[in-house]
């Protein structure tokens, strides 16, 4: 008999990662294979049929595995992530210890198991919440055959393959306003759901220092233009850089949200709405300062092939990343934006919790803020 050979290299593993994201993100749940299998489940996904059809499979054993962020935020000082036990899959409990502003503990925390780590893991790179329910699988348990597995290292492992699987898919000439010479080129892999895209401006010289930007998608700035931050406005006011100083290249990378997904960043706009400043809400979902990794952007230079750069950020954390990944930063280089009554606390509140170089217009700096 024939078999079929298709020629990937890591053992399916990736394979089994990609379809693992899209189970979790429809609301199924997954193996995690590891010393201990466990069943988990996106936590905001438990719902009532779903609670009752696991609970003969929990016995009672079951597990909530939160972000430190997040237990941190319930009123636990951890600085890394921990279990809640969950003796019943009670949605509403769930739902209060993930979601809810006010929610406090109400139940011991515990270490977490390797499993645990690969399933937040999974919530991350799936872009839902970091809370997942866990589900410890017996020995010998047969469980249905349609449910995906995934080797819990794979996770673990995913995000370095992704660098490394980087590559090229399409590039045509896409003229701008204020830029009419300018590429667009497409690239398959790196964070995200999406592909990402480089955006070569006039004609950079790979021989000399070229300006680049790292720029993180943002659907309501860049495309709306809220008036909430300042993304919109540096884009564009890059790309007219750019092009007046003879070259340069952004990297339009899928990371909304810092990272954390479109629907979490609306998420955390309702909470900002309730008072809460941009991080402080990025806290209360459960995440860090910022969950975004830049070394996938390196290689997308780096097969540009383009080694020395002078980076247009007010961001410092993507030069240093830039500089740990191997290239060559001669300079760094602040980029404006708008600043406006809707967006100054934000703007203040990157500039003093994440160590951004922001200078505020003064138009602006006396005005009443809000996030």
């Amino acid at each position: 008999m024939m078999r079929l050979t298709l020629g990937f290299d890591d053992d399916g593993q990736g394979i089994a990662v990609d379809r693992a994201i899209g189970e979790f993100r429809a609301g199924r749940p997954v193996v995690i294979e590891d010393a201990e299998p466990v069943l988990a489940i996106a936590a905001e996904s438990l719902g009532p049929d779903l609670g009752a059809a696991l609970a003969p499979l929990a016995g009672g054993c079951a597990r909530l595995a939160l972000s430190a962020a997040r237990l941190r935020h319930l009123g636990a000082e951890r600085a890394e992530p921990g279990t809640l036990a969950l003796p019943a899959l009670d949605p509403e409990r769930v739902a209060r210890l993930v979601l809810a502003p006010d929610a406090r503990l109400d139940a011991p925390v515990h270490a977490p198991a390797i499993a645990d780590a690969h399933a937040l893991e999974l919530a991350r790179l799936a872009l839902m919440l970091p809370a997942v329910v866990v589900v410890p699988v017996a020995a010998g348990l047969a469980l249905d055959p349609a449910l995906l597995r995934v080797p819990g290292p794979a996770l673990r492992d995913y995000r370095a393959a992704q660098v490394r699987a980087l590559q090229i898919v399409s590039r045509a000439p896409v003229p701008l306003e204020g830029a009419p010479e300018t590429e667009f080129v497409v690239f398959r892999g790196g964070e995200g759901l999406r592909d990402q895209v480089a955006i070569v401006i006039g004609r950079p010289d790979p021989a000399e220092p070229v300006a680049v930007r790292l720029h993180s998608a943002c659907l309501t700035g860049d495309l709306f233009g809220s008036l909430k931050c300042d993304c919109g406005d540096q884009l564009r006011r890059t790309v007219r850089r750019m092009a007046e100083a003879g070259g340069g290249i952004l990297l339009y990378l899928d990371q909304e949200g810092r990272g954390n997904g479109l629907a979490n960043k609306i998420r955390a706009y309702a909470l900002q709405a309730r008072g809460y400043d941009t991080y402080e809400a990025d806290a209360a979902l459960g995440y860090d300062l910022d969950g975004r990794r830049f070394d996938f952007a390196a290689e997308m230079l780096r097969q540009l092939g383009f080694g020395r750069i002078r980076v247009h950020n007010n961001n410092p954390e993507k030069a240093s990343a830039l500089r740990r990944a191997g290239l060559d930063v001669v300079s760094e280089h602040r980029v404006p934006g708008r600043s406006t009554p809707e967006n100054l606390r934000y703007l203040a509140a990157k500039r003093d919790r994440a160590g951004h170089l922001i200078a505020f217009e003064p138009r602006a700096a006396c005005a009443p803020g809000q996030d």
